[in-house]
């Protein structure tokens, strides 16, 4: 499964941003994570496959919303309220996996990447 990320840019403070990602198979439970430099990738939000149940990261829970279409087999990442500590490379995982709910953080969960997506928000 190959994933295509877009979206992304800068923006200042309190504004919002738009990323997507498609993937070219089928997809169980789609992930987002982030990364900045010297730091490990950061879990941000995940949705189930079916009767859609997401999962947010304390940081963005509130200001980050979720939501994909199974038809078209892609995932939207609204992202609002932004803040400088939102500055990251994003990325979009996929996993293939039986639903593990409290595997759905860990990166290792998920088989596919995008090639990340740079997002600055400027204070």
């Amino acid at each position: 499964v190959q994933l295509q990320a877009s979206g992304g840019g800068l923006v200042q403070a309190g504004g919002s941003l738009r990323l997507s990602c498609a993937a070219s198979g089928r997809v169980n439970t789609w992930g987002w994570f982030r990364q900045t430099p010297g730091h490990a990738r950061e879990f941000v939000a995940a949705i189930r496959p079916s009767n859609p149940s997401t999962y947010y990261s304390a940081s963005v829970k509130g200001r980050f919303t979720l939501s994909r279409d199974n038809a078209e087999n892609t995932v939207t990442l609204q992202m609002n309220g932004l803040k400088p500590e939102d500055t990251a490379v994003y990325y979009c995982a996929a996993s293939q996996s039986r639903m593990i709910q409290s595997s759905v953080p860990v990166d290792t969960y998920y088989q596919f990447w995008g090639q990340g997506t740079q997002v600055t928000v400027s204070s």
